[in-house]
């Protein structure tokens, strides 16, 4: 019977771990290679219709970012916000070369090639 219950309970803890990993890991950022940018203009204004009539707007950026290579390559991503003039960026990127996700860094974090 203890047995049982200590089996019922291992499957609880491991359950609530996995589902734990599922909600907080964000997977846009796994397997992805690191591209560096700096922002030096706005991003252009993009407007789409949602199926309910309201209008979704997206800023979208066409940049030359950088590895840490020294590997150059175009990248096209959008934010939900227009992003400050000089900002740091790391972009994430796929195989498929698309912008999956992005964080702000500090210069110092930036490839010598870049900025």
């Amino acid at each position: 019977m203890k047995k049982g219950l200590f089996i019922f309970l291992g499957i609880i803890v491991i359950l609530a771990g996995a589902s734990y990993a599922v909600l907080t890991l964000d997977f846009n950022r796994f397997n992805k290679e690191s591209y560096y940018i700096q922002i030096t203009q706005d991003g252009e204004k993009l407007e789409d219709r949602l199926d309910n009539g309201e209008t979704m707007v997206r800023y979208g950026y066409k940049v030359d970012a950088i590895n840490e290579d020294g590997k150059h390559k175009e990248l096209e991503f959008s934010a939900n916000k227009q992003l400050r003039k000089g900002a740091y960026l790391m972009l994430y990127v796929n195989k498929e070369d698309e912008v999956t996700s992005y964080d702000e860094v500090s210069k110092k974090d930036m490839p010598k090639d870049a900025s």
